[in-house]
């Protein structure tokens, strides 16, 4: 923000129009979203509690609205994360959905952010009073629905209030709006009404209207209106804050929904109430423009656990209506009316196309009482030949550039859209987004919408919802794959694609998401989460272009061309999310079909390769790679040999697509498998963890009581060889593959969901050899780094892997096979290290000391082990006699346990 700029008449209007209809787009792609939602707020503070300044107000909040909206990882409701939220209410409810659809979608990033989240709703919940409905609740994430639902619900005291206040508040609204008013009764009103009776100013004005609005004085409604409405640009019209404007608003819902049971009671019509409901309403909105539409409807949808509250946003006449069904055809809702329908229309066609940076002429400015209506530019019509001073003045607005009263909508259509679906309607979902579908191109975050509603919501979508959604986008803009197209346009689309369009979708990844191999062989290796680069052999397909492969690192396209999400690469790994999202078969079909892509992919792709290109050249001349060990006999390995292809791939042309070699890309296949479904919702990971748990059990020869341990040691060895390492000679097994997946499926998670990796080794339990408790630790032991600084999920892992220690060298185990505690000297070191990393916060140093309460847990554990297995961990517990920690610990005497 430029102080100077803002300082001038004018100018915080003019700075703020900019941003929150040209460059929020730029914003986010700086990532600069979360500064100047701070930015914004500070404006927001200063104006929401000041008389005047109504335009810049409604304009600022509407800014910082998509703002929140926009982000993506947790923040703090205050940039200093102390004292109570400057946000409005408003604003706070905002940031609670936002917050729902952050969790569930994309899950808390790192254990870093948890405190922020806390804070937020602490801050949130000390100032805002909403209670959220049963049916938001039950789509809102645990954290959010446990927090959220012990709240009490003062609906019911604030209609007592109103009880208690009305016959006052509608003595002052008859004297203020009657056609016999003394003018003079409004300037003694304003200076001696008292705020108990203000807050009810709006319900006192709708109830006038509801019970006779002939007998209303409409010139002095609308003085009096735009008054409690505080959208005047008159500044001395200071009576009203535009916070005060937003609790009438929400007070005069409740009051509006509550007189409907009341009356309703007395054996009135449903239809005949919401008919008239609506025509009032209308009234304030449309005829004298007194009240701003979308604080209205955001205030109806919050209130959604009223059967009434969305008939009214969208109401659709029903001649045969019953309580529990929604009506199916006419036009009385307000988003249905004409005068909203009119003012989208002249917006989007006033606006010209939404990419607005391919219009090269000047921009014409809208007429200021056309755009923003009475309300925010107050006309010299709206003005009384009162003989009151302030009343005799002509205010002159600034004019307006971008802004408009139906843009304002923008953030909030997509919000009555969540929570129709929430309360079942899904038809009228469809509906509004049919109505709407052209005006939404200008919301500034539509592909963002798309993914993120298609996932909040996944599993409780209709087919034909689906599409509608998919319809907000510019599908050919979009790079959508081109099968996906045709299989949503296909007659029977119920039908799971075949394993080509998922091989296709991750080729597409790696040619435009994955880094690009790095042929230094100093590389890292798939399981290796600080580093992307693989290794690459020396056989370099011919198809490959001189430059490599296309991918995103080659360059990016200019904010301006990918408004949304991003970069190009976001673009394309967020619009493979929306792919599968909106495929209309279950998860678990869409995770085997991948799974059993990658745990064939090296075979499948070299047979294609071989018969293109002749047999692969031998890895064993010249290579600077070393060969896979033979390990175990044949018939102990044959069975772990990902030897067979994969029918349903066309791999015809697949590995030429990539510029890679076949080798390298079945790497970089299962990498881009485990980027994809790290961004799907958590139903797609328990699934993945059934699938990798059924392989691992598949192998017979983890629990054949013949093999010898050696044997049985290199099978495992074998088995595990990294695929980096194993694609070079072909030695590839479905074990290497399915545990390089989770690697890579891990290290994109973010870290909230890494507590669903446990359902791994509960479908592996009970273990009852050392191969099997070797493939788990393979299996989890990646985490344990990552988790240093989440202690209570370390703690749980740590445990975790004590526990099924115990399965197999517990006191009471009996192994097909004995062994000695020497054979897993390995694993206790690991442990040993882990425990080291975790107390030290990262690499382990020659001070490095294990946190008290993880040796405690370690001494439980040892407890249920071995007496041979306990020596080998005696060190670590609290023990003194036994702790090697125990002179450098000296706490742990004080608080053994």
């Amino acid at each position: 923000m430029y102080p100077t700029i803002l300082s001038k008449p004018g100018g915080t209007l003019l700075v703020l129009e900019i941003l929150n209809y040209r460059l929020l787009p730029l914003y986010r792609y700086e990532g600069k979203g979360k500064t100047l939602m701070y930015d914004v707020t500070k404006i927001v503070s200063a104006l929401k509690g000041k008389r005047g300044d109504h335009r810049a107000f409604r304009l600022a909040e509407n800014l910082c609205m998509n703002l929140i909206l926009s982000l993506r990882d947790p923040f703090q409701v205050k940039k200093e994360g102390k004292g109570p939220t400057e946000f409005t209410e408003t604003l706070n409810r905002i940031t609670i959905i936002t917050l729902a659809i952050m969790i569930k979608t994309r899950g808390i990033a790192e254990a870093d952010h948890m405190p922020y989240i806390q804070t937020m709703l602490e801050q949130i919940m000390a100032t805002s009073q909403h209670t959220w409905s049963e049916k938001t609740l039950r789509y809102f994430p645990s954290l959010l629905r446990e927090a959220m639902i012990g709240r009490i619900d003062k609906k019911s005291m604030a209609i007592q209030a109103w009880q208690q206040a009305e016959s006052t508040v509608i003595t002052q609204c008859t004297n203020l709006l009657s056609s016999s008013a003394d003018p003079s009764y409004v300037m003694t009103y304003i200076s001696h009404s008292f705020p108990q009776h203000r807050q009810y100013l709006c319900a006192g004005a709708w109830m006038l209207m509801h019970g006779h609005p002939d007998n209303i004085n409409v010139a002095n409604l609308v003085i009096i209106c735009s008054l409690f409405s505080a959208l005047s640009w008159a500044r001395v019209l200071r009576e009203f804050s535009p916070e005060e404007v937003t609790a009438n608003i929400y007070t005069m819902v409740d009051v509006l929904l509550h007189q409907i049971h009341v009356e309703l009671s007395h054996g009135l019509s449903l239809q005949d109430l919401l008919l008239k409901a609506c025509a009032n309403l209308a009234f304030f909105i449309w005829t004298h423009e007194l009240l701003p539409l979308d604080i209205l409807l955001l205030a109806l949808i919050d209130c959604d656990d009223d059967p009434h509250a969305l008939r009214i946003v969208e109401l659709i006449n029903d001649t045969h209506r019953n309580e529990n069904v929604w009506p199916t055809d006419g036009e009385i809702s307000l988003l249905d009316r004409q005068e909203i329908q009119q003012r989208v229309k002249l917006f989007c066609t006033n606006r010209g196309s939404p990419e607005h940076w391919l219009f090269s002429g000047m921009f014409k400015r809208a007429d200021l009482q056309k755009a923003l209506g009475n309300h925010l530019s107050w006309k010299e019509s709206c003005w009384l030949s009162m003989n009151l001073d302030f009343m005799t003045k002509q205010i002159t607005g600034y004019p307006v550039f971008f802004d408009d009263a139906a843009a304002r909508l923008l953030p909030v259509i997509p919000l009555v859209v969540y929570r129709l679906i929430e309360n079942e309607a899904t038809d009228q979902a469809d509906r509004v987004l049919a109505m709407y579908s052209q005006f939404l191109a200008y919301h500034p975050f539509r592909f963002t919408f798309v993914r993120d509603i298609l996932a909040y919501f996944y599993g409780h979508l209709p087919g034909k919802l689906i599409i509608r959604i998919l319809s907000v986008l510019d599908l050919s803009k979009i790079p959508f794959s081109e099968s996906f197209l045709k299989h949503m346009n296909s007659s029977n689309p119920v039908i799971c694609p075949p394993l080509d369009y998922f091989a296709t979708l991750l080729l597409g990844l790696v040619n435009n998401v994955i880094p690009p191999i790095n042929t230094n062989p100093k590389s890292g290796s798939m399981g290796d989460t600080s580093n992307n680069t693989l290794r690459a052999p020396h056989n370099k397909t011919p198809a490959a272009s001189p430059s490599g492969p296309t991918n995103a690192s080659d360059g990016q396209k200019s904010f301006y061309q990918i408004q949304d999400p991003g970069t190009f690469t976001q673009l394309v790994l967020e619009t493979a999310v929306i792919e599968i999202l909106s495929l209309p078969v279950p998860s678990t079909q869409i995770v085997s079909s991948l799974v059993q892509i990658i745990v064939h992919i090296q075979s499948t792709l070299i047979q294609s390769s071989n018969g293109l290109h002749g047999p692969p050249n031998s890895v064993g001349q010249g290579s600077v790679l070393p060969t896979s060990p033979s390990g175990g006999s044949t018939d102990s390995l044959s069975a772990s040999r990902s030897s067979a292809s994969v029918s349903g791939i066309i791999t015809s042309n697949f590995v030429a697509r990539s510029g890679y070699t076949c080798q390298q890309l079945s790497c970089l296949l299962i990498q881009a498998c485990g980027v994809l479904l790290a961004q799907l919702p958590p139903d797609f990971h328990k699934q993945l963890y059934i699938e990798a748990s059924r392989i691992i059990k598949e192998r017979w020869w983890l629990t054949d009581g013949k093999k010898s341990l050696g044997e049985l040691d290199s099978a495992v060895g074998y088995a595990l060889l990294d695929p980096t390492w194993a694609a070079q000679d072909n030695t590839s097994t479905a074990i290497g593959n399915i545990v390089a997946l989770l690697h890579a499926f891990f290290s994109n998670l973010p870290q909230e969901w890494l507590e669903g990796t446990h359902l791994i080794i509960k479908h592996l339990r009970p273990l009852t050899s050392v191969g099997m408790l070797r493939i788990a630790y393979r299996v989890m032991g990646p985490l344990l780094p990552r988790l240093s600084n989440a202690h209570s999920l370390f703690n749980k892992t740590l445990s975790l892997l004590l526990n099924i220690m115990v399965d197999v060298f517990g006191r009471n185990s009996q192994p097909a096979t004995p062994v000695e505690a020497s054979e897993i000297a390995d694993l206790i070191d690991f442990l040993h290290h882990a425990v080291h990393y975790e107390g030290q916060g990262g690499p382990v140093q020659g001070s490095s000391k294990a946190r008290p309460e993880v040796l405690s847990l370690c001494g439980r554990a040892l407890e249920s082990l071995r007496p041979d297995i306990q020596h080998l961990l005696s060190h670590l517990k609290t023990d003194m006699n036994s702790s090697i920690y125990a002179a450098t610990h000296p706490k742990l005497l004080q608080n053994p346990s």
